[in-house]
């Protein structure tokens, strides 16, 4: 790591979803304003989604009432995005947000984070309730088992969703590998990483259970050499987290503390894709508000996957 982490943007409420952009890799109508990079994120607290570039410049792209979060882009630039409490997943056109299909009619629950496969297939965790996060997760107060669904919109903008998975442990991150063959899911309560083979239809096979870490896992992006980053929203109840770098199987190659802050979603991004993009907000058992939430950057050795839409 050749630096410590700097501030990027503060004044937020609660980041997540983040997802780095260059004007290639954008549509058109998007290309434009995506200059030479900017990050997309949501904030879950501001209910907005919104965008920062690397001289910290912010703007406000859309208000999303049910509460944003996962975020992604189909192979012909339609910008997915999350509606947590609602259940939804939602396309932004035109500059307007409009209903794909409704994950919580399937699930009975809400839903969060989001990866676009390569082949244009939406992944969602669909996290069931149940958990108070002010007090100390353990017997009595754990979430129930939730769900990983699979979205695929055809070229009429049809949507099927199903159920891929089950007995999840709060899902969410997620990634998939450079070759778009694995998918891994950060779940939450359950301190693991578990990777999933995607097959041909979307379907997941061959659960396994990807890194045992003993903490609470969030958002997570994987880099180059197989390794994924995975923001840990504390290392003991009531404080602080940060970000590590784990290889398969639990390996643990580098530590990123963080004062004051926990830690709920990373991905890398920048000129190079070697810059950790950090974001943070109150601790769990505090309320959050805004202004409590910033994101951080720092840089690495290992450039990020670019695979993942």
């Amino acid at each position: 790591m050749s630096q410590s982490p700097e501030l990027l943007v503060d004044g937020l409420g609660l980041s997540e979803g983040p997802r780095w952009r260059t004007a290639d890799m954008l549509p058109a109508s998007c290309a434009k304003s995506a200059g030479d990079g900017k990050l997309w994120f949501s904030d879950m607290v501001a209910k907005k989604v919104r965008t920062v570039d690397l001289n910290g410049r912010l703007e406000d792209l859309i208000d999303v009432p049910g509460i944003p979060s996962g975020l992604g882009w189909l192979p012909d630039g339609t910008f997915l995005i999350i509606s947590a409490v609602d259940g939804m997943l939602m396309a932004l056109r035109d500059g307007l947000l409009e209903s794909v299909v409704d994950i919580k009619a399937l699930t009975g629950f809400g839903c969060n984070d989001m990866v676009v496969d390569s082949k244009g297939r939406a992944h969602i965790g669909s996290p069931g309730g149940g958990m108070n996060e002010f007090q100390v997760p353990g017997p009595g107060n754990m979430s129930v088992f939730g769900y990983q669904v699979m979205v695929a919109i055809d070229s009429d903008g049809v949507a099927a969703v199903r159920i891929v998975a089950d007995r999840m442990t709060a899902p969410n991150g997620p990634c998939t590998s450079a070759d778009g063959k694995t998918l891994i899911v950060a779940e939450t309560w359950g301190f693991r990483l578990t990777a999933f083979d995607i097959a041909d239809d979307g379907s997941l096979q061959n659960r396994r259970v990807w890194a045992d870490l003993g903490v609470p896992t969030d958002g997570l992006t994987m880099d180059m050499e197989g390794c994924i980053w995975v923001a840990v929203p504390y290392f003991e109840y009531g404080g602080p987290g940060g970000y590590v770098r784990v290889a398969e199987g639990g390996e643990l190659k580098q530590c990123i503390e963080v004062d004051n802050y926990a830690a709920y979603a990373c991905t890398l991004g920048g000129a190079e894709m070697k810059t950790l993009f950090m974001c943070e907000s109150t601790v769990l058992g505090q309320e959050r508000a805004n202004g409590h939430g910033r994101i951080c950057m720092v840089d690495v050795d290992v450039p990020g996957v670019i695979a993942n839409p």
